[in-house]
């Protein structure tokens, strides 16, 4: 089947990609989830390595859809594929909704996850260094603040605690000097000890959550060129998929118009040919019949006649 290459090959690399995309969220994904020997939420559904998984299987098998549906030129996979698509958007436009109605639920969990996130510090080596990026880069320290790291058993500040970073705070908290190229990771001791104003020359005080929040603000339209960017190529493919859509059709009615027509026509002229004889011998057939009819009360009548003759014939004899 013939359709124009352009809307063909478009809407085939623009599902490949995602495809690829999809398949190392999945691995990634899985990672994760493998590499953990303990999660950081409690329920099963907001576990990030689940949900990063459950994702990439979903685009994976959408994407795996547009791109046979676009290589073969499959008219019932191209629908599948444009009304998933659809689906899909509509539930990430609701999606955001709810995020925005429920902003400060979503802080409150956010806030949960990073607690638990600190209190694992120590379990879990990508987590470490994740946690450790996120204060390097954002320049904060715990969640809300810098005493947050109470939460985790190897720096909660009380006097028995035998752990040597009690009442400290991880390297990535701390402020590092100009030209300073060997970190000392011991530059947390016993600040949790200091009042605020003491400590912020030493670490950053601030919580991330703030900072990320923030962050968010500043960047609020760097984040929705993102998002408008991400649903105007989503737009983009489901029109690529809807012009193929009707370019099959277009295809699919040419092929019916042109398809030679000698021996339907053929076909078509024998049945009614046969329905004009079968009429005619009907019609013979009656006509028969009732000549039939006709000779038989002749006949009868000849007969009757006949033996009346005969009759009258014997009566004047005997006479």
């Amino acid at each position: 089947m013939r359709t124009t290459h352009i809307a063909k090959y478009c809407l085939f690399v623009s599902c490949y990609i995602f495809w690829v995309a999809s398949g190392l969220m999945i691995a990634v994904g899985l990672y994760a989830k493998l590499s953990s020997e303990k999660s950081i939420v409690d329920s099963f559904v907001t576990d990030p390595s689940i949900i990063l998984i459950a994702v990439g299987i979903l685009m994976f098998a959408i994407t795996f859809i547009g791109c046979m549906g676009a290589l073969r030129d499959m008219h019932t996979l191209l629908k599948i594929f444009a009304y998933m698509l659809v689906i899909v958007l509509i539930l990430q436009f609701v999606a955001a909704v709810l995020g925005f109605m429920f902003s400060g639920m979503v802080l409150e969990k956010a806030a949960s996850v990073m607690t638990k996130a600190i209190t694992r510090y120590r379990d879990d080596l990508d987590l470490q260094n994740f946690i450790d990026y996120i204060q390097k880069k954002f320049e904060c320290c715990g969640v809300n603040a810098y005493t947050d790291w109470s939460q985790n058993i190897y720096f909660f500040c009380v006097d028995n605690n035998p752990s040597l970073e009690s009442c400290g705070v991880p390297y990535s908290c701390c402020i590092r000097e100009k030209g300073e190229n060997v970190i000392n990771t011991m530059c947390g001791y016993e600040t949790q000890r200091l009042k605020r104003w003491d400590a912020e020359d030493r670490i950053f005080v601030d919580g991330c959550l703030d900072k990320i929040v923030s962050w968010g603000r500043v960047n609020l339209l760097f984040l929705g060129g993102l998002a408008t960017g991400l649903i105007i190529l989503e737009l983009f493919i489901i029109f690529l998929a809807f012009v193929l859509i009707y370019e099959i059709n277009i295809v699919m009615k040419r092929r019916k118009s042109t398809v030679p027509m000698t021996t339907t026509q053929k076909k078509i002229d024998g049945g009614e040919m046969f329905l004009r004889e079968m009429e005619c011998i009907e019609k013979e057939f009656e006509n028969e019949l009732e000549y039939m009819e006709v000779e038989e009360r002749e006949e009868t009548f000849v007969r009757q006649r006949g033996y009346m003759a005969a009759i009258e014939c014997e009566y004047h004899e005997q006479s």
